[in-house]
């Protein structure tokens, strides 16, 4: 634990800056992500370059977590920002979409253990008491990549090319790493060692889910069936192994919250990755005013994280939950709106900004749930639960997303009715985590609140 206080700012000042260079990779590709499929050729497999990133987050996830307990969160630091960096090379260098794949694999891969290892710090650096306010300002880490990112990746992509939008990122992880390294290499390993998550689990989990988002999006039907069977037998006992005991079946307690962070993430996803698509395809502008539209949401989301972490004595957790999904499912719905091109931009910019708002609610009351229900030593392994939620979440949508886009490119369907689809479906996921996993939320924290109780 950092005792001193202003040793304390310093490691949250490296935390939001840890976050700020994955928010980073994250707004500006997607900005970018239109102008690179058009070139290649490659809308067919845009939501594939999407799941890709985040499925090698799961290996990774799940790699830093045990590498953080084993010895300390500084030195899978390291690693990840190597793996990083060499993702970033590949697909600035790209030809084809072929590489682009590779990269936003190997930037996955990188990044992906980023979140896992803020929060190992936080839990083992931030007094109890702080850690919300440590949460928020992790958050807050989204706040100046998406005032810039999205602007920038558009004016970098229409003057000296997409390819820089990953290859300018290289200095700027460079000078995170080496500010930030020093405080995590000074953390502890776990006080108790755990069995912990198997990696093993990790990678059946990203080879199966791999394989049914792969299937989904090609046309060869007489195997998707087979793929996705497959997919599944290797995926879903891994899942079971990875998640806590009980999740599906909406189990109180810590079930139940990584629950809610995963179908939140699926049904941010299912329209964050697709508006600037929309915005190109159906609007017709450039990439900077497609980057712009998705600008609200993250801003937004910071600010109802920012809310939850002030709220955070006063309010259970549960009501946060539930006001922040009911709001997000609204705001999803109010984005069916950039399916018309006779509507201007800003109506759905400021839809999608009450989504974010929404989701900014829902995540910091889930995390510091799930930290305070965390065993004894696993504060790892519960770290990596909450941030595989996320990469999940966020990989199955925008898999299943880009197969329902990929059925557009096919000529099955017009691109307004496929994301249409993909929107109501995003929608429906987040009023069932209103309905199933927030109550279970409630039930877990009065009978924790109350020694004996049942």
């Amino acid at each position: 634990m950092t005792d001193q206080p202003h040793g304390r700012r310093s490691l949250i000042i490296g935390l939001f800056l840890l976050i700020t260079i994955a928010a980073f990779e994250a707004t500006a590709v997607i900005t970018a992500l239109p102008t690179i499929t058009e070139q290649f050729d490659g809308d067919s497999v845009y939501g594939l370059t999407v799941a890709v990133n985040l499925l090698a987050n799961i290996v990774v996830i799940v790699a830093a977590a045990r590498a953080a307990d084993r010895h300390g969160p500084g030195r899978p630091l390291l690693v990840c920002a190597a793996v990083y960096a060499i993702g970033l090379t590949v697909a600035g260098l790209a030809t084809g979409m072929t590489l682009v794949v590779l990269g936003r694999t190997l930037q996955g891969a990188g990044v992906g253990g980023f979140g896992t290892l803020a929060y190992v710090a936080v839990s083992r650096g931030i007094p109890e008491p702080r850690q919300p306010t440590a949460l928020a300002a992790m958050s807050a880490g989204w706040v100046l990549p998406s005032l810039i990112a999205p602007a920038a990746a558009g004016w970098i992509t229409e003057t000296v090319g997409w390819r820089w939008v990953f290859l300018g990122m290289l200095p700027l992880l460079g000078a995170i790493v080496a500010f930030v390294a020093p405080m995590l290499w000074r953390l502890p390993a776990a006080s108790e060692q755990t069995s912990g998550l198997a990696l093993s689990d990790a990678i059946r989990a990203a080879v199966g889910l791999g394989a049914m988002l792969w299937v989904l999006t090609t046309d060869a039907w007489l195997v998707v069936g087979g793929v996705v069977v497959c997919g599944a037998l290797i995926a879903g006992p891994a899942l079971g192994r990875l998640f806590p005991p009980g999740m599906l079946r909406a189990k109180r307690g810590l079930p139940s919250v990584i629950a809610v962070r995963l179908v939140a993430a699926m049904a941010f996803l299912g329209v964050d990755s697709f508006m600037p698509l929309a915005a190109d395809r159906i609007h017709g502008v450039g990439p900077t005013a497609q980057g712009m539209v998705i600008i609200g949401a993250a801003l937004a989301w910071t600010v109802g994280q920012s809310i939850a972490a002030r709220r955070h004595e006063r309010t259970a957790p549960i009501r946060l939950m539930r006001t922040g999904l009911g709001v997000l499912a609204v705001g999803i719905l109010a984005t069916l709106t950039i399916l018309d091109a006779d509507v201007p931009l800003i109506v759905p910019f400021l839809a999608w900004s009450i989504g974010g708002l929404g989701q900014g609610l829902v995540y910091g009351p889930a995390g510091v749930r799930a930290l305070a229900l965390a065993p004894p030593g696993e504060d790892g392994v519960v770290s990596a639960q909450v941030n595989l939620a996320d990469s999940i979440g966020f990989a199955v949508m925008g898999g299943v997303g880009g197969a329902i886009v990929a059925t557009s490119d096919r000529g099955a369907v017009s691109l307004p009715v496929a994301l249409a689809t993909t929107t109501v479906l995003a929608a429906l996921l987040a009023v069932t985590a209103v309905v199933v996993f927030a109550p279970r939320v409630e039930a877990r924290a009065q009978t924790s609140a109350q020694p004996g109780s049942s």
